[in-house]
């Protein structure tokens, strides 16, 4: 009987992973879409993945990049 409670607890898991994974199929769409709208209004899309990247860091990580990127910069002479 632990057997098909078992079976039964693992197809519900899998069964819930395929439908997060179809939602997440949808949002991945809305997502290019929306970027695809952005460029089409003039706006850099590669700039804008940075700008959303950089938003989801938290501040003090996002200040050691900016420092870690402003000394190999010096270092390249890209001032």
């Amino acid at each position: 009987m632990t057997d098909n409670v078992s079976a039964e607890q693992l197809r519900q898991f899998i069964e819930r992973v395929e439908r997060l994974e179809e939602e997440k199929r949808g949002l991945q769409d809305d997502i290019k879409d929306t970027y695809g709208e952005a460029k089409s209004t003039g706006f850099d899309v590669k700039t804008m993945r940075s700008i959303v990247r950089l938003r989801r860091m938290e501040k003090h990580h996002r200040d050691e990049a900016d420092a870690l990127l402003e000394t190999y910069r010096t270092a390249l002479g890209l001032q």
